[in-house]
């Protein structure tokens, strides 16, 4: 068995992602859960990594998200002065 905990949020993050988190059986952000150790749940988990905590391994906070991606502010609203 694997004990995983969902770590970060999957706000901001592509609908694959958040169906990954999803199919690991994850509900609530710091959740733990026991999952069967196969190769089909250790792939799931590396999809997800940069947001869920493997019990054995080393979890780091990303920096910065990797699938983030910088926006602009609009010029059309600043540029009136509001």
């Amino acid at each position: 068995m694997i004990r995983a905990t969902w770590r970060k949020s999957a706000i901001g993050y592509s609908e694959e992602t958040k169906a990954t988190i999803r199919s690991l059986g994850f509900r609530k952000l710091n959740q733990s859960r026991e999952l069967p150790d196969n190769p089909a749940v250790r792939g799931l988990l590396r999809r997800v990594r940069f947001l869920v905590h493997v019990e054995d391994e080393p979890w780091q906070r990303p920096a910065r998200a990797r699938h983030k991606m910088p926006r602009a502010r609009s010029a059309k609203k600043h540029s009136r002065g509001r």
